[in-house]
């Protein structure tokens, strides 16, 4: 296969520059090429650490995020074998080939770079190196913003409107027109309100834009030039620097010295050495690749563009978010679920109506109801049925919401992730950072089976500074000091006391750095050792390790007048989890003085013993370690990479046990309440941690997690694999209490990785689960395997190997301080405390209640008491006592306000003290709310309605008997008297809304308990909805067209006492909801 760029061959110059050194070979760009690269799989680096296996590689988290995207990607395409973004990954051999045969692949001279002619072909052939945008769904979304939700049957009702006023008006009504034009205006207000919404979300793409340098300087036409980096292309050679941000993925052709920040997409702390030859066979993993958005942190090279725009892995994560269209929320289905439900019925009803007239009225009452009048009548169906305020009402109902999270210092990146929070059943949670402060230090220490606390082992050590234990005691302070990745900040006064002195690092390492200085300068302790070779503590190793070199004459600490010292010393000492690190000693320290003492089984007991004792009390316990290192090994950390893993595997073995030291992070002040009060909110709150099962276990105890005594908390054992899954017990809220079978569970990580189906079936049951020792794989394999059976799940996460697991969750939640691939992830983002939750979950469960009272409050009078009218007419022949646009008006005028105001309202006491919401039965509009809108406050407006209208008739002259099954023969009922009766039938709705906004207001609390005060906006609500009623009933403009009258006094001030009784009936009801609640009526309460 011949390369693109072999054109360039053709009628060009550069081969007097090239000819010397480059001949063309085949180049392969296709990025669906299959190669002899291993594929990327999750199960590849699942599982624990053997302790004599070669070292996993010091970053493994960007291909388990590649790997999930590919198994979506595949999944969405329907097939199993579809390749995705990761499996072309898998294919490239970059950083396998050396450096002569990229240069040669890609015909690029190393001394002169591309020239201007290649780079001008190439960037015409493969585009800009930018990221593209994704692609334009303006259109598409214009037409869900109109005809989405309720907004089509809007618009084929105006336009039947139009129909009925010409051609069929005979002659044209202009209530006709004025209808069609009013519910085209509705149509719009809707349309804006939807696309205020929808824009509201947050992007993606911007924040990956922003991860790419603007300028960078290549090596082009024999000189460095400063090109824009939207301008590189496949094949240049750039100048890499320190502090520099990769502007696209090379391979690295030249370097001194180079290390990378690569957090952004590994989320590992500490830099990574970049090489010349592959270290790993995954290109993903290998140091000679180094990936666009990384940073260069120290050292000066070049590199070979390999891959830009679209086709950089940061390209192909952004084009997976463009493509991938996430699900609906729970409030979009249950939104959707009532659409459906809503168009079906008023469908019903009014192909009932056609069906009816066809079959009966037309051919009995010929002269009643024409071609027009039933397609009106038909309208009037749609409009009785559609509350058209309700889509206003959710908008700014979850704007309000919004917008009180982020005055709490919580973000949401959507307005309908709102809602989710309020059905959350299980909270997986981080330990460190999240319930932890995350200010660690170190409580205690010991040297084989001597314990002691830091002040201990402080004055233990002046004590015994001049005899033989001495130089034995100091050795921990001094390992703990060299082999620490953590520093001062040297621009800070060194006269600080340690405790006050800024440090760079991670916690774990700053505890012990400062534990170390306690002792002895940090300084002083480092100063004779160089360092050689290096290996970072990442999550998979769990240790780290230093070579270091002696520079000065002596036996400076941690050496000892025992140990056998070649004149050039060489030093390797390891810090990392004792489990991990034990099989690797064979020797431990005496802290009497003297040779370190074989490490027996029984020795072995003993720190074991000391590791729980610690780790059960909340601690961190970490294992130090060292190991004198012959000098002929030293040349072989200087090779290949390969070579000095295997070096380093070979001798990181039969150390000495310098000692153990117990950190502890002390919980977060507020934890335990927060904890408390999701326990009481009927939400499961675990523990998911990388830490030690004992340790996790304690601080969940602390934490108030974990509530049953230590004898009672089960482990994996109880897990039966055989068991029949119908035998399997459910979880049940409120939990039944300490005596349950299935409360309390502690299981680590690779524990998971051997369970059952039906293991996980009973796991999930537990009320309280602390998961230990997990990998990012196995975060994701909780959140799943929670969701399968039913669950809400949030997941909260700070780093890159959160992102999945984020992703993954109904609701992730990240932290403000965590990476910017974690918090691009999740749907929420704590700026502050994460206390805050607590706020994020009341608000959830706000939303989800006050949108309830918001449609029970619009379907009485926006729906029932509309509808009423109209089967009335046409069923028994009554004249219409209520006109479609006072129809229209009750839906999108005088009930709008009120029904935004009952989004206002303030958080019920009790509110966190229910059950979550079953978001598989139990629904924003279930029968109980639909009994309570359409019989105990439908039926009550719609007969005072009726009664006030027919009242007004008869004062007027015109008896009922003379209207019932008149069909059009209605003697004595002229059409103004018709116009003030549907006034009066107006304007009794809105008097009685009143009464209906203030019980709605709360679902079983008094208005006494749950006063008005706490939202003053009901009362100019109330004030606006009559206030409109007068506008348009009393201004001649709509009395001409709309057809409204303005009523006598007394028809304002009989209402009101319909309204108070409405009220009172109500406040009995919930008086015997709240007093009996196993009675009738409680179990009817909506």
């Amino acid at each position: 296969m011949k390369s693109p760029y072999d054109l360039e061959s053709i009628n060009s110059k550069e081969k007097s520059s090239e000819s010397s050194s480059v001949t063309a070979i085949d180049f392969l760009p296709s990025l669906n090429k299959s190669t002899s690269g291993p594929p990327i799989t999750r199960e590849a680096t699942q599982g624990p650490v053997d302790p004599g296996a070669r070292f996993p590689i010091e970053y493994r988290t960007l291909s388990i995020h590649l790997t999930s995207l590919e198994t979506k990607h595949a999944h969405s395409s329907g097939k199993p074998g579809a390749k995705g973004p990761a499996k072309d990954l898998a294919s490239l051999d970059w950083h396998k080939i050396s450096v002569k045969d990229a240069l040669q692949r890609l015909r690029v001279s190393p001394r002169t770079g591309l020239d201007r002619d290649q780079c001008s072909r190439r960037l015409a052939v493969d585009g800009k190196n930018m990221i593209s945008a994704p692609r334009s769904r303006l259109l598409l979304n214009i037409l869900e913003w109109f005809f989405g939700g309720f907004g089509s049957l809007l618009f084929v009702s105006a336009i039947i409107a139009f129909i009925c006023w010409k051609p069929l008006g005979d002659p044209p009504l202009t209530s006709n027109l004025a209808l069609g034009v009013v519910l085209l205006l509705v149509l719009v207000v809707q349309a804006a309100f939807n696309a205020w919404q929808s824009l509201s979300t947050s992007r993606v793409m911007a924040s990956i834009q922003n991860l790419l340098p603007a300028s960078v300087t290549v090596l082009r036409d024999g000189t460095r030039q400063e090109v824009p980096s939207a301008d590189l292309v496949v094949g240049d050679l750039v100048i890499i620097s320190m502090g520099m941000k990769i502007p696209a993925d090379m391979r690295i052709i030249e370097g001194g010295g180079l290390k990378f920040d690569r957090s952004i997409l590994t989320g590992e702390s500490e830099p990574i050495a970049g090489t010349i030859d592959k270290t790993e066979d995954n290109i993903l993993e290998t140091k000679n690749i180094v990936l666009q958005g990384t940073h260069c942190v120290s050292g000066a090279g070049t590199g070979l563009v390999i891959q830009t725009g679209d086709t950089t892995v940061f390209g192909r994560i952004a084009k997976l978010s463009a493509e991938s269209h996430p699900g609906l929320t729970t409030l979009q289905k249950e939104l959707l679920r009532f659409v459906i439900g809503v168009a079906a019925l008023a469908f019903a009803i009014a192909m009932t109506i056609v069906i009816c007239w066809f079959a009966w009225i037309k051919h009995k009452f010929p002269g009643y109801i024409n071609t027009s009048a039933l397609l009106i009548d038909v309208i009037s169906i749609l409009i009785a049925f559609i509350p058209e305020g309700l889509p206003v009402a959710v908008t700014i109902s979850l704007a309000k919401v919004a917008s009180t999270l982020t005055d709490h210092k919580i973000l949401c990146k959507s307005l309908s992730i709102v809602e989710t929070l309020g059905s959350v059943t299980v909270l997986c949670s981080d330990k460190t950072g999240t319930l932890t402060k995350n200010q660690m230090h170190v409580e205690d220490c010991a040297i084989y089976d001597q314990s002691y606390t830091s002040p201990e082992f402080i004055k233990r050590l002046e004590a015994s500074s001049a005899d033989a234990s001495g130089e034995n005691l100091r050795q921990l302070a001094a390992v703990a000091a060299i082999c620490n990745a953590a520093e001062f900040d040297q621009s800070k006064s060194s006269e600080k006391e340690a405790g006050e002195r800024a440090v760079f690092g991670d916690a774990t390492d700053t505890a012990i750095l400062r534990f170390s200085d306690s002792i002895k300068p940090v300084h002083d302790s480092q100063r004779p050792w160089q360092e050689i070779h290096k290996i970072n503590f990442n999550s998979k190793t769990k240790f780290m390790l230093k070579i270091s070199r002696l520079l000065d004459a002596g036996r400076p600490a941690p050496l000892a007048s025992w140990d056998d010292v070649e004149e050039e010393c060489y030093l390797l000492t390891s810090k990392g989890a004792p489990e991990v690190l034990l099989p690797r000693c064979s020797r431990v320290l005496n802290p009497n003085g003297g040779v370190p003492v074989p490490l027996t089984q029984e020795a072995r007991a003993i720190i074991s013993n000391i590791q729980e004792s610690w780790a059960a009390d909340g601690r961190r316990v970490l294992l130090l370690a060292r190991k004198i290192l012959q000098n002929s090994i030293i040349p072989n950390l200087k090779g290949e990479e390969a070579l000095v893993e295997e070096t380093i595997n070979a001798n990181h073995n039969d150390l000495i046990i310098v000692g153990l030291v117990a950190i502890i992070d002390p919980l977060k002040d507020d934890i335990k309440e927060t904890v408390s009060k999701c326990r009481g909110a009927g939400i499961r709150f675990l523990v998911v941690t990388g830490d030690h099962p004992l340790t996790s276990a304690a601080i969940a105890r602390q934490a108030g997690i974990i509530t049953n005594p230590t004898k009672l908390i089960h482990n994996v054992t109880d897990l039966i694999p055989n068991l029949p899954k119908e035998h399997v017990v459910q979880y049940q809220y409120p939990d039944i209490g300490d005596g349950r079978g299935m409360k309390s569970l502690v299981i680590t990580g690779p524990e998971l990785a051997r369970l059952s189906e039906v293991q996980w079936d009973q796991l999930t049951q537990y009320d309280e689960i602390v998961f230990a020792r997990t990998t990012p794989e196995q975060k994701l394999d909780i959140v799943r395997a929670f969701q399968q059976r039913e669950n809400t799940v949030a997941m909260t996460g700070d780093g890159v190997n959160d992102a999945p697991s984020l992703r993954a969750a109904c609701i992730g939640i990240a932290m403000g301080s965590g990476s910017d691939v974690a918090r691009e992830a999740a749907d929420m983002v704590l700026l502050d405390s994460f206390s805050s939750i607590i706020v994020a979950l009341e608000y959830g469960r706000l939303v989800y209640d006050n949108l309830k009272k918001s449609v029970l409050y619009l379907l009485p009078a926006g729906s029932f008491a509309e509808l009423m009218p109209v089967i009335l007419n046409v069923f028994f022949g009554l004249p219409q006592m209520m006109s479609n646009l006072q129809m229209i008006l009750i839906c999108v005028a005088t009930d709008v306000l009120p029904a935004l105001s009952l989004c206002l309202e303030k958080p019920e006491q009790g509110l966190l003290s229910r059950k979550p919401r079953n978001v598989r039965k139990d629904h924003l509009v279930d029968w109980k709310l639909v009994f309570q809108a359409y019989v105990f406050l439908g039926i009550p407006e719609t007969l005072c309605a009726n009664a006030m209208a027919f009242w007004y008739l008869k004062r007027k002259g015109v008896e009922f008997s003379n209207l019932a099954r008149g069909f059009g023969n209605w003697p004595g009922l002229t059409d103004e008297d018709l116009n003030h009766a549907q006034s009066v039938y107006f304007f009794t709705l809105i008097i009685m809304q009143w009464g209906n906004l203030l019980a709605t207001r709360s679902r079983r609390l008094s208005i006494f308990q749950h006063k008005p005060s706490s939202n003053w906006f009901i009362f100019p609500a109330m004030a606006c909805a009559i206030s409109l009623g007068m506008f348009f009933s009393y201004l001649s403009f709509f009395q001409k067209n709309f057809q409204t009258r303005g009523v006598p006094i007394e028809y304002y001030f009989i209402p009101l006492s319909f309204s108070a009784a409405l009220l009172l009936i109500d406040e009995a009801r919930k008086y015997v909801v709240r007093n009996y609640p196993n009675s009738f009526v409680a179990k009817m309460a909506w």
